[in-house]
């Protein structure tokens, strides 16, 4: 699991809202393909996934306060399409989610 510290807590609307928004196109203009990125608000974490090909989720995320933590799906460790989204997520987390300032990045 990776955790995400930021300077001030997480807003998981803004991040839900900016995932909703930037993922799917920034995928898609990655990978080449048109398969969609669903996004989906369940209970107190966003799950990140690609219904097409996959069961489940591929990343979970859960806000704790400053800390966001990312949880991967077991199930496609190493999957081209996880490494992707996961390089878009990493992307993304340093620009646009939620304004908040990243303090530090550990995990995997």
């Amino acid at each position: 699991m990776k955790i995400i510290t930021a300077s001030t807590n997480w807003n998981t609307d803004r991040l839900y809202q900016t995932l909703q928004d930037k993922l799917d196109p920034l995928f898609k203009g990655a990978r080449q393909i048109d398969a969609e990125v669903k996004v989906n608000k369940v209970a107190d974490s966003i799950e990140v996934g690609i219904p097409e090909f996959y069961d489940g989720y591929l990343f979970k995320l859960t806000a704790e306060g400053r800390e966001l933590h990312v949880a991967k799906s077991e199930h496609y460790v190493d999957d081209i399409n996880q490494l992707t989204l996961q390089s878009i997520l990493e992307t993304l987390q340093m620009e646009d989610w939620d304004g908040a300032d990243i303090v530090k990045i550990s995990g995997e």
